[in-house]
């Protein structure tokens, strides 16, 4: 801002030229003695003030008030020696106001004789410019703040709570945030400037409020209404807010479709909004609509995905007699990750049958291998009731999988055993692999072998080919069923995988162990070799024949005797 320009302190003949260029002077000037009258004003002031004269007094019949009350703080109404000691003494002084619409600044200017010049200059489209630039710089700031906050979270309750609270703290003096439940009742939430929040769903129709129906069906989003603030259903408002002024309604639009839809409610003789309002509003609804489809997008995936690891848990595991059960499942790190390893046991449904135990992992992940890895189990269960042999069972199994979609296959293991035998305990076990790593099992002398068995995949072939191994576990010994998220994990120092060889030893250190203990030794110490990385599905099955551990009395001690 520069300064105005000083009058020259001149006599004579120069004085009179001085005059002559201040009456022919563009800009309004107004000299006042220190009586507080004016003694010159040229011809732009008098245009601008008619009442100005030589011999006036400058107050607020002539002058507007912002002007009368600087010119009298510049020499306090004073008369005299001290007025005059003080007008000499002052500095150049400014004033600022408005007159007839236009925005004025006033630079004052000592003269001889204890005058003052006001110079006045017309700053209307500086002021403009600089409102419109803090104006924009707020809604940026504005804009970016709640792109923050609506991408803070994937909680659509959080999102419309977020979206509600912005508009009513930047856009109006409360917002209303509408969207259809299930049930196409309005769920609608209310936020107030002064920070109050109103959440409830309700029985009323959106047709009630002018707009809001179609700003909650229509996709492409319609434009925005202005509402009649006569037409505002009561359940619409704020408790205690009153009747709005120039209520607006806006689509919010999604990813789509329609997110919901937004009403600003400003308060009866308040500011309305003007056309960067408008801007930044559309702005606005843009990102929230985004933010709330994101949001609910997720939460559909997320309710969907629990469902389907819901029918991907494994079973509560059966006690034959004679035998332990122990069974492991971790799925993979990746939360929305559906994986396709699973097992099932199904016990004995009749003298002379034998327990069934199936360990599989589907090719894929994500909904798609859910819903094969759902097909296979209930497509065993039902074979096992008609079909006992292992080979004829999987060949079964193939040919449903073949008359499905291609490209869709799974490798198992397939476990069965009878009753042990009631003399020595020993569980004759009959396993057979399809495409499948083949059971390790664990003698009493910490021996670890792997099962002879082995087969193609299932779903690949026009038929499926397979060998089944027949052993016997003595008691206290154990066969390990497991998927390859074991033997493929990779960790350890060098992020190497975990590998069949590790594996068999970690095995064979659980030699006398329980089968709950052995699945919980190996799977923690498959976590350690992970150490937080990236894993697959892991899957683990222990069958152990039982610990015979007959007690007897001794001096009246108890001793543990040997498997007999």
């Amino acid at each position: 801002m520069s300064n105005p320009p000083r009058f020259p302190d001149v006599s004579g003949g120069s004085r009179a030229l001085a005059g002559q260029t201040v009456e022919s002077a563009p800009a309004p000037v107004v000299a006042v003695d220190r009586r507080g009258r004016v003694s010159l004003v040229n011809a732009a002031a008098r245009a601008l003030l008619p009442g100005l004269a030589p011999g006036v007094v400058l107050d607020a019949g002539v002058a507007p008030g912002w002007l009368v009350s600087a010119a009298r703080g510049g020499h306090g109404g004073r008369e005299g020696p001290d007025a005059e000691a003080a007008g000499t003494a002052e500095a150049a002084t400014t004033a600022h106001g408005s007159l007839r619409g236009r925005v004025l600044t006033a630079y004052a200017a000592p003269l001889p004789d204890g005058h003052t010049a006001w110079w006045l200059t017309d700053v209307t489209g500086r002021e403009e410019a600089e409102r419109s630039l803090r104006s924009e710089r707020e809604s940026t700031a504005f804009l970016a703040r709640a792109s923050a906050r609506l991408q803070a979270s994937l909680n659509p309750r959080r999102c419309v709570v977020a979206t509600a609270r912005l508009a009513a703290g930047h856009l109006a003096d409360a917002a209303v945030v509408v969207r259809l439940s299930r049930d196409r009742r309005p769920e609608v939430t209310r936020a107030v400037f002064d920070g109050r929040l109103e959440e409830e769903t309700l029985s009323a129709s959106p047709e009630e409020m002018p707009g809001l129906a179609e700003a909650l069906e229509g996709f492409p989003p319609v434009s925005f209404r202005s509402v009649d603030p006569g037409l505002v259903p009561a359940w619409l408002l704020p408790e205690g807010f009153g009747r709005p002024a120039s209520p607006v309604v806006v689509p919010l639009p999604g990813s789509g479709e329609i997110a919901g839809a937004m009403v600003l409610l400003r308060r009866a003789g308040g500011e309305d909004a003007g056309p960067e309002d408008d801007a930044v509003t559309r702005i606005f609804a843009a990102r929230a609509g985004a933010a709330i489809s994101a949001a609910a997008l997720y939460a559909e995936q997320v309710a969907t995905v629990a469902v389907l690891q819901r029918e991907l848990l494994p079973p509560a595991l059966p006690h034959p007699e004679g035998v332990e059960l122990a069974g492991a499942y971790r799925p993979a790190q990746s939360a929305q990750s559906v994986g396709g390893d699973f097992y099932d046991v199904h016990p004995a449904d009749g003298p002379g049958r034998e327990t069934d135990v199936v360990l599989g992992d589907v090719a894929g992940k994500g909904p798609e291998a859910a819903v094969l890895t759902g097909k296979v189990r209930n497509t065993l269960a039902a074979l096992r009731l008609v079909e006992s042999d292992h080979v004829r069972l999987l060949d079964l199994l193939n040919r449903t999988l073949l008359s499905g979609p291609r490209n869709r296959f799974v490798t198992l293991v397939l476990a069965s055993f009878g009753a042990p035998d009631p003399g020595t305990g020993r569980v004759a076990l009959r396993l057979t692999s399809a495409g499948h790593p083949p059971p390790l099992i664990l003698r009493r002398d910490g021996g670890v072998e792997a099962a002879r068995t082995s087969g193609t995949l299932i779903g690949v072939l026009p038929e499926a080919t397979a060998t089944t191994c027949s052993t016997t576990l003595l008691p206290g010994e154990t066969c390990l069923l497991y998927s390859d998220g074991v033997t493929e994990a990779r960790g350890g120092p060098y992020g190497e995988m975990f590998g069949e060889e590790r594996l068999a030893d970690v095995l064979g250190s659980c030699a006398g162990l329980h089968a709950q203990a052995v699945v919980e030794r190996v799977g923690m110490l498959t976590s350690e070799w992970l150490a937080g990385r990236e894993h697959d599905d892991i899957a683990l099955v222990a069958v152990t024949a039982a610990h015979r551990t007959p007690l007897s009395a001794v001096g009246g001690n108890v001793r543990a005797g040997d498997d007999r």
